[in-house]
């Protein structure tokens, strides 16, 4: 199994700000729309819970229909907009949420392990990692 690389959270450290989903979506979607971040925050207070996208458990890559979903070499899920069909079994099938739609557009979303949210996040609440053999 190749190696995975993902965000890893802290929910310990993090504090609500929500600098990791304006730094998501305006990187990739170029606008800071909470609805367009592959990862996310909530709960409040003490109790705050960071969703960040992926387990990589490769479910929806299985699922694909028109196998749009393949994994690098790093190991991280990646979904080809130019063969997906929007279809969207990939986000039926995620355990987690992590497949994300938003309505009007064509295709899915999902967290690619880039780590600009990581790098951004002023308590460093995230962190990028790569684990060998992959994560289940």
């Amino acid at each position: 199994m190749p190696p995975s690389k993902h965000l890893k959270p802290y929910p310990e450290r993090c504090t609500g700000c929500g600098t990791c989903m304006t730094t998501c979506s305006t990187t990739f979607f170029g606008k800071d729309d909470p609805e367009r971040s592959c990862i996310r925050i909530s709960g409040k207070d003490g109790d705050r819970h960071i969703t960040v996208c992926d387990q990589e458990c490769r479910l929806c890559e299985a699922e694909c229909p028109v196998r749009a979903i393949t994994v690098s070499a790093q190991g991280v899920v990646m979904i080809n907009r130019k063969i997906c069909v929007g279809c969207l079994a990939c986000v039926a099938v995620c355990p987690i949420g992590a497949m994300m739609h938003v309505a009007g557009d064509a295709n899915p979303f999902k967290c690619v392990a880039c780590g600009a949210c990581a790098r951004k996040c002023p308590a460093m609440a995230i962190e990028i990692v790569t684990e060998e053999g992959g994560r289940r």
